[in-house]
């Protein structure tokens, strides 16, 4: 036993060295992926970047250690190795399923970057701001003030509204036509009225369009855009357009037919 212990020391010693080497290495790739992460423009979010440096830090410290053991034991061959790895990374793949699988979505929303912190997105029911986009979940902060935590499998895998991606939104309103004016004229003073306010976008042009037949009338639609598009620019955008809107409309009906006089007592 000692004889044997005594002819493998000079592969241990071996072996110690080649996985120094490669954890030296590692910390030469971590560097190196991080400075690439921030030539390839990944530095918006430093915790991108901080995960990819140390998963190829660990991929290199692995292959080292695998070196290292195929050096203390010939008769581990690469063969064995890979088979090894395999049978590892499908049990430990099972286990932690929705958690690697929320890690790797998380990966992937913040290489390709669908969306970024400060957006606001629709997911399903939810609405709110990007908080954080963590390897797990993305934090979502609602217009009421709460937190939604939304698992990053979902929102890679589903449709995600990013109400924020361009520089300008279109908003829209439904109403009915008064039935005692011309529709072609309330539709004139209606974008008229809109287009004089001082919210509204002069491109693309607001315009009020015939959207529905209505027994005894119409339905138009008023359309405006705004800039910029976050929702407290377009509720507050849509409150005072509505209001010009409700000014246009009373102007061009006509006034109201003045009280019959009260009939003279009779005596």
């Amino acid at each position: 036993m000692g004889q044997a212990t005594l002819r493998a020391l000079p592969s241990i010693g071996i072996a110690l060295v080649v996985l120094f080497a490669f954890v030296v290495v590692g910390k030469i790739v971590a560097k190196a992926v991080g400075y690439g992460s921030v030539r390839l423009g990944y530095d918006h979010h430093p915790f991108l970047a901080k995960v990819l440096a140390r998963l190829a830090q660990l991929a290199v410290r692995i292959a080292g250690l695998l070196i290292a053991l195929s050096i203390v034991l010939p008769s581990l061959t690469p063969g064995h190795l890979v088979q090894l790895l395999g049978i590892s990374g499908v049990a430990i793949g099972f286990a932690f399923r929705d958690i690697l699988q929320n890690f790797l979505a998380g990966l992937l929303l913040l290489i390709t970057r669908p969306f970024h912190i400060g957006d606001q997105i629709a997911f399903a029911n939810e609405e709110g701001t990007v908080e954080d986009i963590q390897t797990r979940a993305t934090l979502l902060k609602t217009y009421d003030g709460r937190r939604i935590v939304i698992p990053n499998a979902n929102l890679f895998i589903n449709p995600v509204i990013v109400n924020t991606a361009f520089p300008s939104r279109r908003m829209e309103y439904d109403f009915e036509s008064p039935r005692e004016v011309p529709f072609e004229r309330v539709r004139t003073e209606v974008a008229q009225a809109i287009r004089d306010h001082a919210g509204v976008l002069a491109e693309p042009v607001p315009d009020v369009l015939l959207v529905e037949l209505i027994p005894g009338g119409v339905k138009l639609r008023a359309r405006w855009w705004i800039d910029p598009p976050r929702m407290e620019d377009a509720i507050e955008s849509k409150s005072r357009v509505l209001t010009a809107i409700r000014s246009a409309l009373t102007a061009l009906l006509p006034p109201p037919a003045p009280a019959p006089a009260p009939a003279a007592p009779t005596g």
